[in-house]
Protein backbone atom coordinates (compact mmCIF):
# COMPACT_ATOMS: atom_id res chain seq x y z
CA UNK A 1 0.00 0.00 0.00
CA UNK A 2 1.13 3.26 -0.99
CA UNK A 3 1.82 5.98 1.65
CA UNK A 4 0.58 9.42 1.06
CA UNK A 5 1.93 12.67 2.65
CA UNK A 6 -0.83 15.33 2.64
CA UNK A 7 -0.27 19.11 4.14
CA UNK A 8 -3.82 20.94 3.33
CA UNK A 9 -4.90 23.47 5.50
CA UNK A 10 -8.49 23.59 4.67
CA UNK A 11 -9.90 21.25 6.96
CA UNK A 12 -12.94 20.38 4.39
CA UNK A 13 -10.51 19.79 1.36
CA UNK A 14 -8.42 17.51 3.65
CA UNK A 15 -11.37 15.22 4.83
CA UNK A 16 -12.59 14.90 1.52
CA UNK A 17 -8.97 13.88 0.13
CA UNK A 18 -8.52 11.73 2.80
CA UNK A 19 -11.64 9.94 2.16
CA UNK A 20 -11.34 9.61 -1.78
CA UNK A 21 -7.48 8.68 -1.56
CA UNK A 22 -8.36 5.91 1.02
CA UNK A 23 -10.71 4.57 -1.05
CA UNK A 24 -8.48 4.74 -3.86
CA UNK A 25 -6.52 1.92 -1.81
CA UNK A 26 -3.65 4.73 -0.53
CA UNK A 27 -2.44 4.83 3.38
CA UNK A 28 -3.23 8.53 3.93
CA UNK A 29 -0.91 10.27 6.72
CA UNK A 30 -0.26 14.17 7.28
CA UNK A 31 -1.40 17.48 8.87
CA UNK A 32 -2.75 20.45 8.29
CA UNK A 33 -0.45 23.08 9.32
CA UNK A 34 3.04 23.16 7.76
CA UNK A 35 5.25 23.31 10.79
CA UNK A 36 7.43 20.18 11.07
CA UNK A 37 6.14 18.56 7.87
CA UNK A 38 9.52 17.68 6.73
CA UNK A 39 10.42 16.02 10.28
CA UNK A 40 6.90 14.32 9.84
CA UNK A 41 7.99 13.39 6.43
CA UNK A 42 10.95 12.32 7.76
CA UNK A 43 9.38 9.79 10.45
CA UNK A 44 6.58 8.69 8.20
CA UNK A 45 8.64 8.10 5.23
CA UNK A 46 5.71 8.54 2.45
CA UNK A 47 5.64 7.73 -0.72
CA UNK A 48 4.53 11.16 -2.31
CA UNK A 49 3.58 13.98 -0.78
CA UNK A 50 0.90 16.64 -2.01
CA UNK A 51 1.46 19.75 -0.50
CA UNK A 52 -0.53 23.05 -0.61
CA UNK A 53 1.68 26.33 -0.91
CA UNK A 54 -0.02 28.80 1.18
CA UNK A 55 -0.23 27.77 4.98
CA UNK A 56 -1.12 30.10 7.88
CA UNK A 57 2.08 29.16 9.72
CA UNK A 58 4.78 28.37 6.42
CA UNK A 59 4.79 28.37 2.84
CA UNK A 60 4.46 24.93 1.05
CA UNK A 61 7.61 26.13 -1.20
CA UNK A 62 9.90 25.96 1.78
CA UNK A 63 8.70 22.65 2.82
CA UNK A 64 9.59 21.56 -0.91
CA UNK A 65 13.15 22.99 -0.60
CA UNK A 66 13.47 20.73 3.12
CA UNK A 67 12.64 17.99 1.14
CA UNK A 68 14.87 17.83 -1.66
CA UNK A 69 17.74 19.07 0.63
CA UNK A 70 16.92 16.17 2.56
CA UNK A 71 19.09 13.12 1.48
CA UNK A 72 16.43 10.41 2.82
CA UNK A 73 13.61 11.91 1.22
CA UNK A 74 14.70 13.89 -2.06
CA UNK A 75 13.53 10.70 -4.07
CA UNK A 76 10.07 11.72 -2.87
CA UNK A 77 7.70 13.08 -5.39
CA UNK A 78 5.66 16.12 -4.86
CA UNK A 79 2.69 17.35 -6.14
CA UNK A 80 1.24 20.92 -5.38
CA UNK A 81 -2.01 21.77 -4.87
CA UNK A 82 -2.54 25.28 -5.16
CA UNK A 83 -4.93 28.54 -5.67
CA UNK A 84 -1.48 30.31 -7.02
CA UNK A 85 -2.40 29.53 -10.68
CA UNK A 86 -0.31 32.07 -12.23
CA UNK A 87 2.60 30.98 -14.33
CA UNK A 88 5.44 32.44 -12.59
CA UNK A 89 4.02 30.14 -9.55
CA UNK A 90 4.06 27.51 -11.45
CA UNK A 91 7.71 27.91 -12.80
CA UNK A 92 8.79 28.66 -9.26
CA UNK A 93 7.12 25.28 -7.93
CA UNK A 94 8.69 23.27 -10.76
CA UNK A 95 11.57 24.47 -10.65
CA UNK A 96 12.05 23.83 -6.76
CA UNK A 97 11.43 20.57 -7.40
CA UNK A 98 8.11 19.55 -7.78
CA UNK A 99 7.00 16.74 -9.89
CA UNK A 100 3.80 18.41 -10.41
CA UNK A 101 1.30 21.28 -9.95
CA UNK A 102 -2.13 21.18 -9.66
CA UNK A 103 -4.44 24.50 -9.18
CA UNK A 104 -7.57 24.60 -7.09
CA UNK A 105 -10.43 24.32 -7.74
CA UNK A 106 -9.41 20.44 -9.56
CA UNK A 107 -10.91 17.62 -9.89
CA UNK A 108 -10.55 14.90 -7.41
CA UNK A 109 -10.22 12.04 -10.04
CA UNK A 110 -7.75 14.16 -11.83
CA UNK A 111 -5.59 14.52 -9.31
CA UNK A 112 -5.65 10.57 -8.32
CA UNK A 113 -4.55 9.83 -11.86
CA UNK A 114 -1.66 12.16 -11.79
CA UNK A 115 -0.63 10.50 -8.50
CA UNK A 116 -0.35 7.26 -9.98
CA UNK A 117 1.35 8.64 -12.99
CA UNK A 118 4.00 9.44 -10.49
CA UNK A 119 4.02 6.03 -9.19
CA UNK A 120 4.04 4.46 -12.64
CA UNK A 121 7.28 6.44 -13.05
CA UNK A 122 9.06 5.11 -9.90
CA UNK A 123 8.10 1.54 -10.36
CA UNK A 124 10.39 2.34 -14.00
CA UNK A 125 13.44 3.78 -12.30
CA UNK A 126 15.57 5.44 -14.90
CA UNK A 127 18.46 2.64 -15.76
CA UNK A 128 21.19 5.31 -17.19
CA UNK A 129 21.53 8.78 -15.84
CA UNK A 130 23.22 11.18 -18.70
CA UNK A 131 24.28 14.64 -18.40
CA UNK A 132 26.41 16.17 -21.28
CA UNK A 133 29.04 13.73 -22.21
CA UNK A 134 28.95 12.05 -18.96
CA UNK A 135 26.45 8.84 -18.20
CA UNK A 136 26.22 6.72 -15.69
CA UNK A 137 24.37 3.12 -15.73
CA UNK A 138 23.15 2.15 -12.53
CA UNK A 139 22.58 -1.92 -13.80
CA UNK A 140 26.23 -2.40 -14.74
CA UNK A 141 28.09 -0.20 -12.86
CA UNK A 142 29.48 1.93 -14.79
CA UNK A 143 30.60 5.50 -15.97
CA UNK A 144 31.46 6.97 -19.12
CA UNK A 145 33.50 10.05 -20.42
CA UNK A 146 33.02 11.24 -23.98
CA UNK A 147 32.46 7.00 -24.40
CA UNK A 148 35.22 6.39 -22.74
CA UNK A 149 34.58 4.32 -19.61
CA UNK A 150 35.94 6.17 -16.24
CA UNK A 151 37.38 3.86 -13.75
CA UNK A 152 35.40 4.91 -10.43
CA UNK A 153 35.89 2.66 -6.66
CA UNK A 154 32.23 1.60 -5.39
CA UNK A 155 31.96 4.78 -3.34
CA UNK A 156 33.28 7.28 -6.00
CA UNK A 157 30.59 5.38 -8.25
CA UNK A 158 27.94 5.94 -5.38
CA UNK A 159 28.29 9.28 -4.38
CA UNK A 160 28.45 10.19 -8.10
CA UNK A 161 25.02 8.59 -8.82
CA UNK A 162 23.70 10.12 -5.47
CA UNK A 163 24.82 13.47 -6.92
CA UNK A 164 23.94 13.17 -10.79
CA UNK A 165 20.25 11.46 -9.68
CA UNK A 166 19.50 15.21 -8.10
CA UNK A 167 20.88 18.11 -10.29
CA UNK A 168 20.94 21.42 -8.52
CA UNK A 169 20.27 20.09 -5.29
CA UNK A 170 22.77 21.44 -2.73
CA UNK A 171 24.43 19.08 -0.12
CA UNK A 172 25.93 19.52 2.89
CA UNK A 173 28.91 17.19 3.67
CA UNK A 174 26.88 15.07 7.13
CA UNK A 175 24.13 14.47 4.64
CA UNK A 176 26.19 13.35 1.92
CA UNK A 177 27.60 10.87 4.73
CA UNK A 178 24.50 9.78 5.48
CA UNK A 179 23.58 8.82 2.32
CA UNK A 180 26.59 7.43 0.68
CA UNK A 181 28.30 6.02 3.56
CA UNK A 182 25.46 5.49 6.01
CA UNK A 183 25.38 5.79 9.57
CA UNK A 184 28.08 3.39 10.20
CA UNK A 185 30.92 5.01 9.34
CA UNK A 186 34.22 5.47 10.79
CA UNK A 187 34.86 8.70 8.39
CA UNK A 188 34.65 12.47 8.83
CA UNK A 189 33.27 15.40 6.81
CA UNK A 190 37.25 16.27 5.89
CA UNK A 191 36.64 12.71 3.94
CA UNK A 192 33.76 13.84 1.32
CA UNK A 193 36.37 16.23 -0.08
CA UNK A 194 38.32 13.75 -0.82
CA UNK A 195 36.46 11.90 -2.66
CA UNK A 196 34.72 15.00 -4.77
CA UNK A 197 38.30 15.82 -5.58
CA UNK A 198 38.94 12.54 -6.63
CA UNK A 199 35.73 12.97 -8.69
CA UNK A 200 36.69 15.64 -10.42
CA UNK A 201 39.90 14.28 -11.45
CA UNK A 202 38.13 11.43 -13.14
CA UNK A 203 35.28 13.16 -15.13
CA UNK A 204 35.61 17.26 -15.52
CA UNK A 205 38.07 17.59 -18.47
CA UNK A 206 39.30 20.76 -16.86
CA UNK A 207 37.99 21.23 -13.61
CA UNK A 208 39.00 24.63 -13.04
CA UNK A 209 36.00 25.82 -15.97
CA UNK A 210 33.86 23.01 -15.86
CA UNK A 211 32.59 22.43 -11.86
CA UNK A 212 30.32 19.91 -12.91
CA UNK A 213 30.33 18.92 -9.03
CA UNK A 214 29.70 22.92 -7.75
CA UNK A 215 31.23 23.95 -4.66
CA UNK A 216 28.93 25.67 -2.32
CA UNK A 217 30.81 27.82 -0.20
CA UNK A 218 30.03 26.92 3.75
CA UNK A 219 27.67 23.98 2.91
CA UNK A 220 28.08 21.84 0.42
CA UNK A 221 28.09 20.27 -3.17
CA UNK A 222 24.98 20.15 -5.98
CA UNK A 223 25.47 18.54 -9.29
CA UNK A 224 25.48 20.94 -12.49
CA UNK A 225 24.20 19.79 -14.89
CA UNK A 226 24.46 22.72 -17.12
CA UNK A 227 28.37 22.26 -16.58
CA UNK A 228 28.30 18.87 -17.77
CA UNK A 229 26.41 20.17 -21.09
CA UNK A 230 28.79 22.78 -21.75
CA UNK A 231 32.06 21.04 -21.21
CA UNK A 232 30.26 18.05 -24.12
CA UNK A 233 30.07 21.19 -26.11
CA UNK A 234 34.31 21.80 -25.98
Amino acid sequence: MKKILLIEDDADLYALLKYNLEKEGFQLVGAQTGKGAVELCRRERPDLAILDIMLPDSDGLDICKGIRSHPELAHIPIIFLTARASETDRIVGLELGANDYIVKPFFVRELIARIKIQFRVQSHPVRTLKAGSLELDRTSCRVALNGSPVQLTATEFRLLEFLMSRPGVVFSREQLLDAVWGQDRMVTDRTVDVYILRLRQKIEIDSSESGIIRSVRGFGYSFNEAAAAQQAAH
